[in-house]
């Protein structure tokens, strides 16, 4: 992602103190492993069990399951952006340098695009009532491999600036932007305003749309099915929200002050640095919330679990029958029902 924390590392060089840097990346580390961990485990579990469908998948199963992809990918960036923080330095070289960040850049829009499909998608089957895209399953292929090239093709102003290069008297390495001094802000500033508009207001502007019409045709409707879905649909407006909507307003304050907008103190620079570090890790938090919002808190995905594994051989039919709840797939006008939403 363009706007990292380790974007910040770099400014420990200016004469202002900061007096909390060593206790906010010891609390980042530890935030990034554990978030690495559920993360990992979560969205493998997504996959499995999406996979395991087959002909069954509908098109936002299609949807989720690269969204676990795109979020597992992002997530196995941070335990080298934990090491980047543990160590104080960069010791990964610069091809290294070059590919996390792209990486997380890429799965960033990825993760934010999907869940605009998958907000489409909702809108498509529920309010105008319309199956097309589960008629149409190549089409749905195309709308995620474009997606995919589309991050991809976002990421790669970070790709191309991002080295790791000398820093300092005692030969250590960071990963960060090499442009000139007098660039480096105006670049900053231009990447993160693309980095808003296209990674958070925009899917938030789609997202708003088409779950505002989908609450309120459920709000009309006597399926206790999709009025279920009610639940989840709010959940995954408000998980975007809290995780994301403060990180943007801080690098938006932080872009305003090294614009010149805002008269920039060594006090307020430090309380800008330490909520950055807050809100990102907030962020970040936000692949491994995904996989419970889509599938964790719903019946039809746990049941779905529990014949993958029974049908793999791990799990045995009394377990099965024990754990399970009500059917798998719901019959009449919930049969084309995602089994996670």
């Amino acid at each position: 992602m363009e706007a990292t924390t380790l974007d910040y590392y770099i400014d420990m060089v200016n004469p202002c103190p900061n007096s909390m840097q060593n206790i906010n990346s010891t609390v980042l580390v530890l935030v990034y492993i554990i978030v690495f961990c559920l993360s990992l485990t979560g969205n493998t579990v997504v996959i499995f069990v999406v996979f395991c469908m087959e002909n069954r998948r509908t098109s936002t199963d299609v949807y989720l399951m690269h969204l676990a992809i795109a979020d597992l990918f992002f997530s196995l960036t941070l335990p080298f952006w934990a090491a980047y923080l543990h160590a104080g330095h960069w010791m990964f070289g610069t091809v290294m340098c070059k590919l996390i960040s792209g990486t997380q850049e890429a799965t960033f829009y990825c993760c934010v695009f999907l869940l605009a499909c998958i907000s489409v998608d909702r809108y498509l089957a529920i309010v105008k009532a319309t199956q097309f895209l589960n008629q149409k399953r190549h089409l749905v292929g195309v709308v995620c491999a474009g997606m995919w090239l589309f991050a991809i093709f976002l990421s790669l102003p970070v790709v191309v600036s991002r080295e790791a290069f000398p820093h300092g008297y005692l030969g250590e390495y960071i990963c960060h932007d090499n442009v000139t001094a007098d660039s480096i802000d105006r670049w900053r500033v231009s990447l993160r305003i693309i980095h808003h508009t296209l990674g958070f207001f925009f899917p938030l502007a789609v997202m708003m749309f088409c779950y505002g019409f989908t609450i309120c045709t459920l709000c009309h409707t006597r399926n206790s099915q999709k009025q279920k879905a009610m639940r989840v649909i709010l959940s995954v407006v408000l998980a975007f929200i809290i995780c994301w909507l403060p990180s943007n307003i801080l690098e938006l304050i932080d872009n305003m002050m090294r614009a010149g907008h805002v008269t920039e103190t060594c006090e307020l620079r430090d309380q800008i640095d330490v909520a950055l570090y807050i809100t990102q890790a907030l962020a970040f938090s936000h692949c491994a919330i995904n996989p419970i919002l889509y599938a964790f808190i719903g019946k039809k995905f746990r049941n779905q679990l529990l014949t993958s594994l029974f049908k793999k051989g791990l799990l045995g039919r009394d377990a099965v029958s024990k754990y399970r709840v009500g059917s798998v797939y719901s019959s009449g006008s919930t049969r084309q029902m995602s089994v996670t939403l």
